[in-house]
């Protein structure tokens, strides 16, 4: 039985934190001005670098969790898939980037459920995590949207976030990859 100070410890709680960003998100993508964008972009920010912060107080403190393993990367997915998807009707971001973002994302998910009932970890690959920052990247970018010092947000998020989808795809594949090289092994 998992104890409620394990799972309610700082690295756990500042995850959730971050997830709880996702509804402003949904009011603040909306109709986004110069200004708002800004905000957006801001506050994206913000709930990012809390990413690196409960991985290190947990790694630091000796807090890593069971629920800290599972939940970390699916407030990553949570936050940016979110972003993502609600930059699709204003126009900020191409709804099939979007589609392949998520079904990836599945199928990884699925891939380290498969795993992990025949009691196989795979852990988070570097690839992955280079991933997930590009995509962070890419997506703030998108968010700011408008010109800012004289550089179009807009087009820098979009070079960024055509990066970002290979890594994706490249990432996905390495999962499955080790998956395979896994049940081979076993």
């Amino acid at each position: 039985m998992i104890s409620r100070k394990e799972t309610l410890n700082l690295p756990n709680t500042i995850t959730l934190l971050r997830i709880s960003v996702v509804p402003f998100l949904f009011f603040l993508l909306s109709d986004p001005g110069k200004f708002w964008s800004l905000i957006i972009a801001g506050l994206f920010v913000i709930a990012s670098v809390t990413d690196f912060l409960d991985g290190y107080f947990a790694r630091k403190y000796q807090m890593i969790t069971t629920m800290g393993k599972f939940l970390d990367p699916i407030a990553d997915k949570i936050i940016v898939n979110s972003a993502m998807i609600l930059m699709i009707p204003i126009s900020r971001i191409p709804a099939w980037i979007v589609a392949i973002t998520i079904i990836r994302d599945l199928i990884v998910d699925v891939i380290r459920s498969i795993a992990s009932a025949e009691g196989i970890y795979i852990q988070a690959s570097i690839l992955g995590k280079q991933k997930t920052v590009t995509q962070i990247i890419a997506v703030t970018a998108l968010m700011i949207h408008y010109p800012i010092f004289g550089i179009n947000a807009h087009i820098v998020g979009m070079v960024i976030l055509y990066f970002a989808l290979f890594l994706t795809v490249y990432s996905g594949i390495d999962y499955f990859i080790k998956l395979y090289q896994s049940v081979v092994e076993n």
